[in-house]
């Protein structure tokens, strides 16, 4: 009667090793089959042409290209080549005159110019801080004696007293594409040393893939180092 009881506790235990094991696996995989889904997704139909125009030529690769299996791989290995040559293309002169005429006709759409204009000014802002230095920084949120970590995306002044004030925005957990923005004055803000992958880390983790040290507060009586572009 007791080799059952002796047995839950080693069970249990193997389960939590088990799932601890393949979570991390399964995380993995469910990130990059989102991110290959969504270039699958976007090259489909250029693949789905492409057999379509090849059909007269042969029925048999007509076919092959129509496989669901062949036709996801494709689309996305397709989405890649493309967006390299769009990268490579827009490096040049003419590229990037063409992707200004675009751009004035789309500033000419309002609907369409709003979405557009705040999803570059956004991605502008990844790839470059509006700021000198950092960009990943800690603010008291929700409470004064809490703190989160934030990405800067813009320093504007207040109005009345000139004071600048540091646009952030904190991502949530697991998934950083959903999260608050907060207004703040500049000199409440922690600066850190952390990278963007380190700080993305952080947050897709839940905190537990973070660096060993982080500056909790700013030191006593010393102004933030950073003003605006």
């Amino acid at each position: 009667m007791t080799t059952p009881t002796r047995r839950k506790p080693h069970l249990f235990r193997y389960l939590l090793i088990g799932f601890f094991t393949v979570a991390p696996l399964w995380v993995t995989w469910l990130v990059f089959d989102f991110l290959f889904g969504l270039l699958a997704h976007a090259g489909a139909p250029f693949i789905r042409a492409l057999a379509h125009l090849l059909r007269p030529l042969s029925d048999t690769l007509a076919a092959w290209l129509l496989n669901a299996d062949v036709q996801y791989a494709l689309a996305a290995l397709f989405t890649l080549v493309l967006l390299y040559l769009i990268g490579l293309f827009a490096t040049f002169v003419i590229g990037k005159k063409l992707i200004a005429t675009v751009e004035y006709w789309v500033g000419r759409l309002p609907l369409v110019q709003t979405i557009y204009g705040a999803t570059k000014r956004f991605l502008q802002t990844v790839s470059k801080p509006p700021v000198p230095g950092q960009r990943v920084v800690l603010i008291s949120f929700p409470s004064p004696d809490m703190k989160a970590v934030g990405l800067i995306t813009k320093v504007m002044k207040d109005a009345d007293s000139g004071q600048e004030l540091a646009v952030v925005y904190v991502p949530t957990s697991p998934n950083p594409t959903s999260g608050y923005i907060e207004i703040l004055p500049l000199a409440n803000v922690v600066m850190t040393d952390w990278t963007m992958e380190e700080a993305m880390s952080f947050v897709m983790t839940g905190g537990t893939n973070a660096p060993e040290s982080v500056h909790f507060n700013n030191p006593p009586h010393a102004a933030t180092e950073v003003q605006p572009e």
